[in-house]
């Protein structure tokens, strides 16, 4: 059995503040709700440019996907994945900046986030259009002999794979998009957004009341129900990306596998964690925010917490970290964002440093 948390918002990130905060009749709002990246995406964007603003964003987003997708037949990376080899035109310029944030991201985080995983999570049926099924372990240790993210060149604008290798941006993708959409801000002079793109959350200034956007971090016990979280998280300027192995997943002989696949292994990471939150500031990159969330989760508590430290002494980006044994733990050195427990969560709450 598999099941899918499709919420008006977000699958991993609940907007809190939408329904409930004052609204300045003053200050001009555009709202648009976009389908891409198989997700669905709400985009509110404040100012008096706000309406062009809005579906500038959208046109970034539809671009990025007609390049990033795996599922689309006629994008640069399903192109890529075909061939081993693609020279890329004027349309397809996105892929070098991704391709080097992905190899960089790969290379820091020792292999715990790379893109060549995409014929393993093709196996497990997580790609989109196979069907669900645990495969052989002969069969997982084949395909891992073409996980290896270091394999992938970029030379003279010509991509080039691994022997039988594919790659899959969705841990990168949507992260991406939202750095993208700051460069729409300012263009637009846009005074304050939030952006939720499938998990990835973009919080461009402040509130109309001047206060802190409210995002609400999902309890991973109870995805089904938008108003079970373990905390929120009041943001200004800010991204906030989570990865959890509840967003997707199938049962099979009483066994439940999710999609969040560790690199090192071919299976779906053990870790330890059911969902992890990284936040840093609107300078840092969603890129960097999507890889992580992924990476972490798949390291576990003690080594993403090691990681986290080993970045800046910790002040490059903040976490919080949900452990199967029912703690939320919060790591944050950088001062940006408050995190206010969910009262009867049932968490056991630590603050870590």
């Amino acid at each position: 059995m598999m099941r899918r948390l499709l919420l008006c918002v977000l699958p991993a990130l609940l907007l809190l503040s939408g329904c409930a905060a004052p609204v300045d009749p003053d200050e001009a709002r555009e709202s648009i709700q976009v389908i891409a990246m198989d997700t669905a995406m709400l985009i509110t964007t404040y100012g008096e440019r706000s309406p062009a603003a809005a579906y500038a964003c959208e046109d970034v987003i539809r671009d990025l996907e007609k390049q990033l997708s795996r599922t689309d037949p006629d994008s640069a990376v399903s192109r890529l994945n075909a061939a081993g080899t693609l020279e890329l035109g004027e349309l397809d310029e996105e892929l070098i900046p991704i391709l080097s944030a992905a190899e960089a991201y790969r290379r820091e985080t020792d292999g715990a986030f790379d893109i060549t995983i995409a014929p393993v999570v093709a196996a497990w049926g997580f790609a989109g259009g196979e069907e669900y099924r645990v495969p052989g372990e002969a069969e997982l240790q084949e395909l891992l002999e073409r996980v290896d993210g270091s394999a992938v060149r970029v030379e003279d604008r010509t991509v080039t794979l691994g022997p039988g290798q594919a790659i899959d941006l969705g841990g990168i993708a949507k992260g991406y998009a939202a750095g993208k959409l700051t460069q729409i801000f300012n263009e637009y002079e846009v005074p304050r957004a939030l952006a939720e793109l499938g998990g990835n959350v973009l919080a461009w200034g402040d509130r109309p009341d001047g206060t802190p956007w409210r995002v609400g971090v999902q309890d991973p016990a109870h995805p089904d129900d938008r108003n079970a979280l373990v905390g929120v998280l009041e943001l200004v300027d800010s991204f906030a990306v989570t990865s959890g192995s509840y967003q997707r997943y199938f049962q099979q002989d009483g066994k439940t596998y999710h999609h969040i696949i560790d690199p090192a292994t071919g299976r779906p990471a053990d870790s330890g964690l059911t969902s992890v939150t990284v936040v840093a500031g609107s300078g840092a990159g969603g890129a960097m925010c999507d890889a992580y969330s992924t990476a972490l989760f798949v390291m576990g508590e003690e080594k993403a917490l090691d990681f986290w430290r080993s970045q800046q002494g910790g002040a490059l980006f903040s976490l919080v970290l949900v452990t199967e044994d029912g703690r939320v733990v919060v790591a944050d050195k950088t001062g940006q964002f408050n995190f206010v427990p969910e009262e009867g969560s049932g968490y056991t709450y630590e603050t870590v440093s």
